[in-house]
Parts: structure tokens; C-alpha cells; sequence
């Protein structure tokens, strides 16, 4: 069984998987949505009739005191619909705090593109979620 990591943003969506053991985390893929989150749980719905996922993981934008951001709201509205939908799968969250910040330094060490940045930022964020609940399990 998988995990899932799911960096939740405005219009793209960072998804992250682990190996099939479960001991290391690597980018999937980032979905684009334009704030439609249809498209999210579409591809959802093909990425776990690929994968075999027990858990997903979903990264909660809290302040740097540790406070709800404004996203953190639209981000439990989200987190209702994936567990509406996928009920037979723990749906879990964990502080994202700095996971874009540490992202950016990752692109920047390996000298990204500036222009291929925006397009995979999501998805390096997601694998640092993920990382983030291996960690602690």
C-alpha cells in the first residue's frame, strides 16, 4: 500500500506518491484546476485506480504562529470532499509550514529553470508533506 501527498493550492495541485514499501517519497505529477476542484478529484479517481493508496495526506497552511490561514479554510473544505469521496481511505492532514520555502531552496540548489519552476514548486512541496508524515509515523 501507498501513501498519497497532496500540496492543495489556488489553481495547481502538487501530488506525491511513495514506493510501493512505503520508505521513500518522489513527485508524481501537478494538476492544474483553475479552483475547480472536479478536475483534482478526477484525477484522483485514475491516480488510485493505479495505485493501490491507503492513506492520503494532505498538507494544512497554517500561519507561522500557528494559526489558520484563510487557505487552511478552503483547504478543510477540500479535505471534506476527498473524505466524502474516498471514505474507505484515512484522510489525514499535517502542517505544511515553510514546505514551499524549502522547495524553492531545492530548485534554487539544483539550478531549475526559473521557467520550469511554477510548473513542478507544487510538486516538490508535495513530496516535503509527504516526507513530513513518514517522518512522524
Amino acid at each position: 500500500m501507498r501513501i498519497l501527498g497532496i500540496d492543495y493550492g489556488d489553481s495547481r495541485v502538487g501530488i506525491a506518491i511513495t514506493d510501493s514499501l512505503g520508505i521513500t517519497a518522489q513527485g508524481l505529477e501537478t494538476i492544474k484546476h483553475n479552483n475547480n476542484d472536479k478536475i483534482i478529484l478526477r484525477r484522483l479517481d485514475e491516480i488510485l485506480s493505479e495505485y493501490e493508496i491507503d492513506t492520503i495526506v494532505v498538507g494544512m497552511p497554517y500561519n507561522l504562529n500557528g494559526t489558520k490561514t484563510i487557505r487552511a479554510e478552503v483547504t478543510e473544505k477540500f479535505l471534506h470532499k476527498l473524505k466524502c469521496k474516498y471514505n474507505k481511505i484515512k484522510i489525514t492532514t499535517v502542517d505544511e509550514r515553510l514546505t514551499t520555502v524549502a522547495a524553492q531552496k531545492t530548485m534554487i540548489y539544483l539550478n531549475i529553470n526559473k521557467h520550469k519552476k511554477r510548473d513542478i514548486v507544487d510538486t516538490i512541496s508535495a513530496v516535503y508533506i509527504l516526507e513530513t508524515y513518514m517522518k512522524k509515523k
